[in-house]
């Protein structure tokens, strides 16, 4: 057997964690080191166990999934982490991208995708579907409008449209890709779609080593923790 992944399981609910535990025990390359009920004792153990992947789960007492990866994020770039969500009710999920959480599974998703998440996690990949990046980043960009009052009010009290405005996220976003050369923007676009190396190398048309070379000048020219930020700069230069 090769190298083995270390990973470990945080959510406060047992039969959560178990459930994970008996998925994740059927990969050999698999290693779980530890289980943890809430945030801090995520952050204790990721310190002390060092696993290469952590499933972080978003709602948890005492320390949520947002402190706590902001607070393994702060210690560098290692290990992936990867948030689980209902979707629907995760309003803060976006948050735990911005602060370095490398991609997000639901936690009804199929048992051959979370190993292989995991397993692209390891190996410095996004955990991004594709059909619920769009939702997430429009839920995302809804609440956020919803709580800088997207309307106004006449003298009449009435509810009026606001006048647009220049969202400051957007344009750093738009700043930002706009050092990039064409094909790195296209990279980046593609990154943004949560496609594999190998899926961007066959709609590019590009060696599996020339996609990674151009994810790693990405993350440098951008400024960018992991591929997830770049998904994230790519979707705000849009609003």
């Amino acid at each position: 057997m090769g190298v083995v992944i270390r990973v470990l399981v945080v959510d406060d609910d047992p039969l959560v964690r178990v459930g994970l535990s008996l998925v994740l025990g059927a990969g050999r390359d698999l290693q779980i080191v530890g289980e943890a009920g809430d945030g801090a004792e995520a952050v204790e153990l990721t310190r002390r166990l060092r696993p290469d992947v952590v499933l972080m789960d978003i709602r948890m007492p005492r320390m949520d999934g947002l402190s706590a990866t902001r607070e393994i994020r702060r210690e560098g770039a290692e290990p992936a982490v990867i948030v689980l969500t209902t979707f629907d009710t995760d309003e803060h999920l976006l948050g735990a991208l911005r602060l370095g959480a490398n991609g997000f599974l639901l936690k009804d998703i199929a048992p051959e995708a979370i190993l292989d998440a995991v397993r692209r996690a390891a190996a410095g990949e996004s955990i991004l579907a594709p059909s619920v990046v769009p939702r997430l980043i429009g839920y995302a960009v809804g609440r956020e409008a919803a709580d800088d009052g997207s309307t106004g009010r006449d003298g009449r009290g009435r509810g009026v449209d606001a006048p647009p405005r220049a969202d400051s996220a957007a344009v750093r976003a738009r700043a930002a890709l706009e050092r990039l050369s064409e094909r790195e923007r296209e990279v980046a676009e593609a990154v943004a779609t949560g496609g594999s190396n190998a899926e961007i190398s066959a709609q590019l048309h590009m060696s599996v080593p020339t996609v990674k070379s151009y994810v790693s000048r990405l993350l440098e020219k951008l400024g960018c923790a992991n591929r997830v930020q770049v998904a994230i700069l790519v979707h705000e230069s849009r609003w």
